[in-house]
Order: structure tokens, then sequence, then C-alpha cells
């Protein structure tokens, strides 16, 4: 709406300059570790790559990642977020990939590409739709065309207003990812005394974070009875540093008027409610919230890709194709990840398969280098929390990612097409924090055609002891 209005704007003004439109094979919307990395694999694939980038600077989130912990999978040794960020603006730098820094993408409309209507192309191909992306920079209102589009915007934390915390609106309370920009960018100190709430790998780290700030940390507060976060971080940044961990407990009102003095934290039963009677204060001068994060798809719905209302991403195809032709999805805005590895590996993927599409192989995409084209439906059961890609459309080898639903000591991952059981796993413990992979392959997928159904299901069931 924003974009209707301005362009209204400037045709009552009587404005006749034409908005500057360049043309690229691949658009990537993002400048992250996923949009780096989609663009390289796309250009290193022979594309005409563009990034856009709504900040000043390459590298997203990673820039306020001063912690170790990262490359150790892609680069086969341990380097800060900063460092590891820098590895690839590097190599972006040294290509021909055209940046658009601090540029908004307002809008993404999709057209026809040239030879649609020439009855001699082969559909995938000239007809292949030109997707046209609307953005606003210091330079003015600019477009930008291209064959395929990467989406790559990262996500968001949810706010205090998001789980709804009652109580009055005194400053204080922040993100734990705002609070670790302010510290570790703008070197600002958020306060002196903090509660942390949420047990996610972002408000772990802020704790050890503030410890080593001076700033005292009562306690993290969980409203799950178990941590959200990974292992490693409750050890390294709790255990290490004497800084307790409160299960199934959360934050029930906000004190202070013009600055948090304290929180009231309750127990909560089973149906996560607050157990009247465990009411407790706890003094602070900060409230630091890792409450989960929201994959940043506004710009992904108005493009009329559709969404998975369990990892609240796109639904995608094995080569991380939406159900919009040309317009891929990957990283975070995809589904949450716990390690920016593995951000990297899935969005080379989607970098390829985006310039693959975009060089008029888009029939080999939806097909597999060496498959056949289907329509599988692929969906979750049990405690399996969401199953990606969320539809199969090429008989090839396929990798399936997951998460669980909550933490469980033995279960066996199945892949299941109506009553035939075409996949088991080896029975072995799952936790929330770990995002869960595996590879499909072609012959169980070729299996659920042969028995003529649109569905597979992925289930994690669990191991009941003797």
């Amino acid at each position: 709406m924003a974009t209707l209005d301005m362009r209204d704007e400037r045709a009552e003004a009587g404005a006749t300059e034409a908005v500057q439109t360049q043309a690229f094979d691949v658009v990537v919307i993002g400048g992250g570790p996923a949009g780096m990395a989609a663009a390289l694999a796309a250009h290193n694939a022979g594309a005409h790559v563009a990034i856009v980038e709504r900040e000043q600077h390459l590298g997203g989130i990673l820039r306020q990642c001063i912690h170790p912990g990262f490359g150790l999978s892609h680069f086969k040794q341990e380097l800060t977020g900063p460092e590891y960020a820098q590895r690839f603006i590097d190599q972006v730098r040294a290509t021909d990939i055209a940046l658009f820094l601090g540029s908004m993408v307002l809008e993404i409309d999709s057209g026809e590409g040239e030879g649609a209507d020439d009855p001699g192309t082969d559909e995938g191909v000239g007809a292949a739709a030109v997707h046209t992306v609307t953005l606003m920079s210091r330079a003015g209102m600019l477009q930008l065309t291209g064959r395929a589009v990467v989406l790559a915007m990262g996500c968001r934390e949810r706010t205090r207003s998001e789980i709804k915390i009652p109580g009055s609106r005194p400053a204080g309370v922040f993100t734990a990812g705002l609070a670790q920009r302010y510290i570790n960018i703008e070197n600002l100190k958020p306060g002196s005394r903090a509660v942390i709430l949420g047990s996610g790998d972002i408000g772990l780290i802020m704790a050890r974070r503030c410890t080593l700030e001076g700033i005292s940390v009562e306690g993290v507060y969980e409203l799950m009875p178990y941590a959200n976060g990974l292992r490693r971080n409750v050890k390294n940044c709790l255990d290490d540093f004497g800084i307790p961990l409160h299960l199934s407990t959360t934050v029930t009102r906000v004190i202070g008027r013009d600055r948090v003095e304290a929180v009231e934290v309750s127990q909560v039963d089973e149906h996560l409610a607050p157990i009247p009677g465990t009411e407790r204060i706890v003094p602070c001068d900060t409230l630091l919230l890792s409450v989960g994060l929201i994959p940043e798809n506004e710009l992904s719905v108005a493009a009329g890709v559709e969404l998975d209302p369990h990892t609240r991403g796109a639904v995608v195809d094995q080569s991380l194709q939406t159900g919009v032709p040309g317009i891929f999805a990957c990283g975070n805005v995809l589904h949450v990840h716990d390690l920016a590895d593995n951000v990297t590996t899935e969005s080379e993927r989607a970098g390829a398969a985006a310039a693959a599409y975009a060089l008029g192989n888009g029939a080999n995409v939806e097909a597999g280098d060496a498959g056949t084209s289907c329509q599988l439906k692929v969906s979750h059961a049990d405690i399996a929390g969401y199953a990606l890609p969320g539809r199969i459309t090429a008989v090839t080898l396929t990798k399936l990612n997951f998460r669980v639903r909550r933490p469980v000591d033995a279960a066996r991952v199945r892949v299941l097409a109506g009553d035939e059981e075409l996949f088991a796993g080896k029975v072995r413990p799952f936790k929330p924090s770990v995002m869960e992979s595996f590879p499909l392959p072609a012959k169980v997928i070729q299996r659920a055609l042969d028995l003529d159904v649109s569905e597979i299901v992925l289930s994690v069931d669990p191991i009941e002891e003797a």
C-alpha cells in the first residue's frame, strides 16, 4: 500500500521521470549469512546477481555476534560471528555482484517474461515470470528485475507485546538481540541488574555477555520444563558463570514507573498457566526477552507466497522454491536455524537452484538432475513440530529438515505413506533446540508414488520404555 501511495503522490505532482530499472538474473533480498551464501552460489553458477540489504553493511545479525562457535563445519575452524561474516563479505566484494545497501524493498511484482506468448517457447524457460523488486534507497526509488528472486530476510525477535506480559511499561525492557547490539556494536550498557526471560540461545549468550560487562544477571527464567537453547550454551553461558536457570517459571508482571524496578515471576503448571501463590519479586533494572524468533515474511506474503503455519516460513519444494515460480527462500526467513553453518549450506542450495531457474533450467530444477517430476505433500506427526520441504516435486535425493516439539530420550524417525512405512531411522534422543535433518532417498519417494498416494508423513515416534 505504501508503494501505491507513493506512486499516486508522484502522479499528482506531475512527475514524468521514469523509475530507474536494472536487470539481473537473480535478485537476493537480504545481505546476511543466507543472502550472501545464496548470492555467491548463484554467481558461481553463472548468473548476474544483485543483493539488496536494508542496512548500510553486509553481514546481518552476525556483525553483533562476537562470541565464537561459527564456521566449525563450513570452514573447519572456530570463528566469531564477524569473522564468519567477513569471509563471505570478502568473497562478495571480489565478484561483480551488485550491492544495493541501505535499501528497503517495498514490493515484489511478477509478470510474464519475454517469449511468454511465443508458442515455440518451452515452458519454464522463456515463459518464466520476470519479477520486479521495487526498492527505496538514498538515490531514490529503483526497480530491479530478475527471472529469480531469493528471499533471505532473516527473522525478528518476539517482543513483550507479543507474549503479553502484564504490568507497567517502563524503560529497561529489551529483546536479547537488541541488548546484544547495544553492547557489542553501540558500546552502550542496557542496565546494571538484569533478569532474562527465555532460554533461547541468544538469551543464554547474553547472560554470559552481560556478566562479562559487569551487569549482574539475577537468573534466566524459562516457561518450559526444559532449556530451549543448545546444551553447550547452557553449560558455557550459565553453568560456568554460576547463573541460575529456573525452569517452568515465567515473568508475570513488570514493576516500575520510569525504569524497571523489579519483575514478578511465577511457577507454571503442566498447561503453562501461572500457579497462584508461587509469585515472588525479583529486583532488577533490566528485563531481556529471549522468547522466540519469527521469520520476516511480510514481503513474502505480499508476493503471494504461501506460508507454513508451523514454521511461519514459506512452503517450499526440495529445491527451496516457493509456490510462486522463480521465488526461492532460505535461511531464517524459511525456518529458524540453530547454526549459521547450516544457514550457509541451505542458502547455497537455494542460490544454485535460483540460478538454474533464471538461466533456463527451470524444468531441471523441478524434476531434479536425474529425476522425474511428481507432486507429494509432506506432513508431520507425533512430536515432529514441522517438516521441510512441505512438498516434493522430483524423484531425487531430498533433504528433510525438522524439529521436535519436546525433548525425548528415545524416539524413531519414520516416513509413512498411508499405512505403509517407507523409512525408519535408529532409536535415539531428540531435543527441540537442535534442527534435525536426514536424506530421503529417491527410491523411497518412488515407492510412495507407486502406492498412488499424494502425501507422505514424517513422524517422530517416542519409544516407551518397558
